[in-house]
Order: C-alpha cells, then structure tokens, then sequence
C-alpha cells in the first residue's frame, strides 16, 4: 500500500482543523473542542511521523545505491555499515505511518470498568482473582490513572470471587482493552501439602465506560431493590441495609452494588455499571450484524476461551493469541505489562491494517 496518499489526506485534515481551532464560536461547544483538539494533537504527532518516515526513505534509497553502484570498496563498505541501521530504523518509522492510517477507536480514550470473577479452581481461584486485580491496580499506579472499586465480593481465604472497578486516566481502554478473557495459573498452592501443581481460572471482562448520551435509560424499565449488605463477620458492612439491586427489565441484565455505606452512592455505581454494559450489549450486538470475523480478533472473542497462562513455577507468561512467552511472571504480576500490552496493540493493528490493504486492493 502507498502511504503517501494518506499523509496528504492527513494534512489535508491537519490544515482544516487549524482553521476550526481559530474560530472563537467552536468553545460554545466544549465537548465538539475537545473532539477537535484531540484530533488535532493525533495528527500532528501523525505528520510528523510521515516527514520522519519520507526522511528516512530518501536516505534509505540513496545509502542503498551508494553501497551497490559506489566504485570505491570503501565507500560501498562504509554505506553497507550504516544499512545496518537505517533499515530498521525505516521500518519503524514506516510502521508508526501504517498504523496512523488505521482509523482509532472511539472508545480508546473512555475510562474503562473492570469485572474480575474466580472461576474454575475454589479457593485458589479466588486467591489468583485477587492477585489479577491487584497486578492491574499496580500498573495504572505506575502510569499515574486513578482506580475505584464500585462492587467487592471477598472469599473466605482472603481471596475474591469478583470485583469491579473502576479506571479512569489517558487511553485506558486502548491500553488494557485486550484483557478480556480467560486467565489460567499454574502453581502449587499454599494448602497443597503434596507440591502438586494445580490449575485455576478467573475471567476478566473489560468494558469501555458508557456515558449518558450512549444508553438512554427509562426509569420504568428498572427494578431497584435495597438489601442488607455482605462482608466478612465484624465489619460494619453487615449492619447497614445499603446494598442496591438494579434489574434492567427489557434486557434482564441485573447489577449489584454494595461496595460503600451509602445507599445513594451505591445505587449511583449500579447504575454506571449497568449503563456500561448495556453499551457493551449494544455495540456487540451491532458488530454481530456485519462481523463475522468478530471471534478472530484479539480481545473481542469468545470470554470463555483461554487467553493468557500463569505459570509460577517457570516464571512463564504465555499470551496464547499472539504466541508471546516471557520469563518475567514476577514483574507482570507487579503491574510490568507494558511488554505484553504493546505486542497486543501491535498484533491487533497489523490485522486491522491488512484487512485495509485487502478492502483497497
């Protein structure tokens, strides 16, 4: 595919936001500017990239036929050294190009609801819920986003069979988006007397957050009951009747907050809750009508499909979509996953892009 075309369409763009921007009117409308900006910073980013890129192709071009036509061996010699480096520096360069042409996600900027649940292995599966939850905490710590827990259901053992929460920061969906899924550890646990290594799951459901405008909700298509609230004995979590039940009657999908003592507060989390996923149900459902490639690609597939293992013993993370195995399990489970967010990202940008390239063919 030829890049250049796109770069100029870019620029195109580029010169008529720079006009928008002037216009004193476009600040009336505070969430049209905010659009328009953020567009406006992407693609400058994005032209800059491109003048990189044809930089480097120039260069490339030139440094290759020095190194095949110069009649001095010296010369030739001293080009093939500097390909050597050029090359993959182009190839980067053309790389970020090919990615701008891919059109972003509106939902890559939206903060980002988060639903951990222990699945197949009791206790220890609650324990490596909880464990999920925290790796994703210490990572939005050490990118400076802000979480909060909107509904917590702890196990006996001090582990979790579900927990949801929220993060809210800069491209949080677009970060973590490819999440979803089954995760499988593999380990001995703590009670296991034999050294037997036992396999656990828990799921991870990642959802871009819905605002107002996305899902309008009548209020008599809800049910909202208020129950006493559950928690581990002696917390004063057990005496406060400030749980809040929220069934959407059209699609049946029903939430439960009882994260705070706030009855009001509470209802307010169910009902961002059940606003995001009846969003999610939504856009699901729209993408089914025309995708059918939907389950292939990365993050959008089958929840109950294995993702990602977790072996402790080896130290091994395997990401089964992309084939990636790293030896760092330590550090992931400490909120390192830059590696293994950006080959996602990669991997899911290179099908978008070939799916372009296949539609202009």
């Amino acid at each position: 595919m030829d890049l250049t075309p796109h770069l100029d369409r870019f620029g195109r763009r580029f010169a008529e936001l720079e006009e928008l921007m002037g216009r004193p009117d476009l600040y009336d409308n505070p969430q049209k500017a905010q659009e328009l900006t953020r567009e406006h910073s992407r693609l400058k980013q994005v032209l800059a990239d491109g003048q990189n890129w044809l930089k480097l192709k120039a260069h490339l071009a030139e440094t290759e036929d020095m190194a095949r036509n110069n009649s001095e061996p010296e010369m030739a010699e001293m080009a093939e050294e500097e390909l050597s480096s050029l090359r993959p520096a182009y190839a980067k360069a053309e790389q970020l190009v090919r990615f701008a042409i891919v059109p972003p996600d509106e939902n890559d900027s939206r903060n980002t609801i988060v639903e951990i649940r222990a699945g197949v292995g009791g206790d220890e599966a609650a324990l490596f819920a909880a464990e999920v939850a925290r790796m994703y905490s210490r990572y939005a710590e050490r990118v400076g986003w802000k979480t909060e827990t909107l509904d917590l259901s702890p196990s006996d053992k001090g582990g979790l069979k579900e927990i949801i929460f929220q993060i809210t920061g800069t491209d949080v969906y677009k970060k973590i988006r490819y999440e979803s899924g089954v995760h499988r550890v593999q380990r001995v646990p703590a009670t296991e007397a034999q050294g037997r290594v036992h396999t656990s799951t828990a799921t991870v459901a990642v959802l871009p957050e819905a605002k107002e405008v996305d899902i309008v909700i009548r209020p008599d298509d809800l049910e909202i009951s208020v129950c006493r609230s559950g928690g581990p004995g002696g917390q004063g979590v057990n005496t406060t009747d400030s749980a809040v039940q929220i069934t959407h009657k059209p699609t049946g999908v029903t939430v439960r907050c009882q994260d705070g003592r706030s009855q009001l507060k509470n209802k307010d989390k169910a009902m961002q809750i059940l606003r995001t996923r009846l969003l999610e149900k939504k856009q699901a459902d729209e993408e089914a009508k025309y995708a059918q490639h939907r389950k292939s690609q990365i993050g959008n597939g089958d929840r109950n499909e294995k993702i990602r293992t977790y072996n402790f013993p080896q130290n091994r993370l395997t990401d089964h979509r992309v084939n990636f195995t790293s030896y760092n399990l330590a550090q992931v489970m400490e909120g390192d996953l830059d590696e293994i967010f950006d080959v996602l990202a990669t991997h899911a940008l290179e099908q978008k892009f070939a799916e372009l390239e296949t539609a202009n063919a």
